[in-house]
């Protein structure tokens, strides 16, 4: 698992650490890992050109050590100051390893460094910051643990005019990535991370994102005796005359081989294109999960008022949203444009403040949120919250929601818990997709049709 921890968390780790180690030995630990991943970045060092962006902080401190040790392996490093001061025993150790201070920058560097606000700075940056930045554009920037003019510990940005923060190529974090490494639209500055252990002892996180060992360990897997109604039946009421193709779709997603069973409950006409097409999906029966409202037009409030009458865990997407009450759905998946309308927000608050409106969501109506995004974030109504990191921006297609749909309706009734069937569901889903792309356009039905592969995959 890959865990996010607040500011507040990786402070107290880094003073409980520094009490036990000599004066200075923890911000060198972080800068040799800044300085050895500078190089893997550059490909080089001799001869290579690095410039410094130098905040007052423990940050611009990381900088000033990671250019002396670049220095002293025959970079050419030059810092440029951009607070009141500099830290005293970095600014020596970079003059003492041949690094020299700029009031401006000279000859153009290969990257720069980005040491000018750390871990404690708020989004936005102070003018002369964003002014050096305008200067370098088109040099790529290798952020020090954070890009600077993020809120680290929401994944926001400055969404004002003026507004400005780092766009990193690779971000450099040490100890623990924070929220700001995974939500959007704070991670779309970082570029790549690459995470330095310090050796920090930090307490349980409250944001996390699965990795494919994770998602191996919580798949649902057949015993040897099991049979189909023991591996869970999962029920569809999606699609309608106007949107047959909401109904299939969400078929070919729960169809994937998690659960023992599919039944499509809906349309007439869409049920003989669901058995022409599917035909190991049956009628209607016991169920053990329901997926209610992708494409249901003027029918799906009795469509979901027909699946909560069943007393099981019941997934609610699309049109179904406006419907549903609090405490009546097990996994709610909303875009950023139904979840403003389920919170009388605006659509660009959701998707400039992801984690803080899924979050808002799930204590408000006491379910599992699916954010969906770029970064989907499923979030549970006591604020554990995870992130998902698998994808392509090929996904941003028709259908591929009524697919997610029916994967999570899979997976709950499988027997997963709602969060685990919302976390596992995006992040296969995400990886369907990337499979089934292969750096090109896919529509969603390549997307259901890669999830098999992508379970084998994962569990081999």
């Amino acid at each position: 698992m890959l865990h996010a921890h607040t500011v507040e968390q990786v402070r107290a780790a880094e003073r409980e650490l520094m009490a036990r180690l000599p004066e200075g030995a923890l911000m060198q630990r972080a800068a040799a890992g800044l300085a050895a991943a500078v190089v893997d970045f550059l490909g080089s060092a001799y001869g290579r050109r690095v410039l410094l962006l130098v905040g007052s902080g423990d940050n611009g401190g990381d900088a000033l050590w990671a250019g002396a040790m670049l220095a002293r392996r025959g970079v050419l490093v030059e810092a440029w100051p951009l607070g009141d001061t500099v830290h005293e025993a970095g600014a020596a150790a970079l003059r003492g390893a041949g690094g020299r201070f700029v009031e401006a920058p000279g000859t153009r560097p290969d990257v720069v460094l980005d040491g000018i606000v750390g871990i404690g700075g708020r989004a936005g940056l102070r003018p002369d910051a964003a002014t050096a930045l305008k200067l370098l554009h088109g040099i790529p920037v290798v952020a020090v643990d954070t890009p600077s003019g993020v809120d680290v510990d929401t994944g926001e940005v400055d969404a004002s005019a003026d507004g400005s923060h780092v766009e990193a190529a690779l971000t450099v974090t040490f100890g623990t990535h924070k929220a700001c490494h995974l939500v959007d639209p704070a991670a779309q500055a970082c570029g790549a991370v690459h995470l330095v252990d310090i050796g920090l002892d930090l307490p349980e996180a409250r944001l996390e994102a699965l990795q494919p060992g994770d998602v191996a360990a919580l798949l649902p897997r057949p015993a040897k005796d099991s049979q189909k109604y023991a591996r869970g039946v999962v029920g569809i009421r999606a699609g309608s005359a106007l949107y047959p193709g909401a109904g299939l779709l969400s078929v070919a997603g729960a169809a994937c081989g998690l659960a023992g069973m599919v039944r499509y409950v809906g349309d007439a006409a869409v049920a003989d294109r669901v058995r022409e097409q599917h035909p190991e999906v049956v009628g209607e029966g016991r169920v053990q999960a329901w997926v209610v409202g992708s494409g249901g037009g003027d029918a799906v409030a009795a469509q979901l008022e027909q699946a909560l009458g069943d007393d099981v865990p019941v997934v609610v997407d699309a049109d179904a949203l406006q419907h549903v009450a609090p405490e009546q759905a097990a996994v709610l998946t909303p875009h950023a444009g139904e979840l403003a309308a389920m919170l009388d927000a605006q659509r660009s608050d959701i998707e400039g403040r992801p984690l803080h409106f899924a979050r808002a969501a799930a204590e408000k109506y006491a379910a599992t949120v699916l954010l969906k995004g770029r970064r989907t974030v499923v979030a549970r109504p006591d604020g554990r919250t995870r992130v998902n990191t698998t994808g392509t921006p090929w996904l941003a297609t028709a259908g591929a929601g009524d697919v997610l749909g029916g994967v999570v309706g899979a997976l709950l009734a499988a027997g997963l818990t709602a969060y685990d069937a919302a976390s596992v569901g995006a992040w296969l889903h995400g990886a369907a997709a990337l499979l089934a792309s292969d750096g090109g356009p896919i529509v969603a039905s390549e997307v259901a049709s890669a999830l098999p592969q992508v379970v084998r995959e994962v569990l081999s």
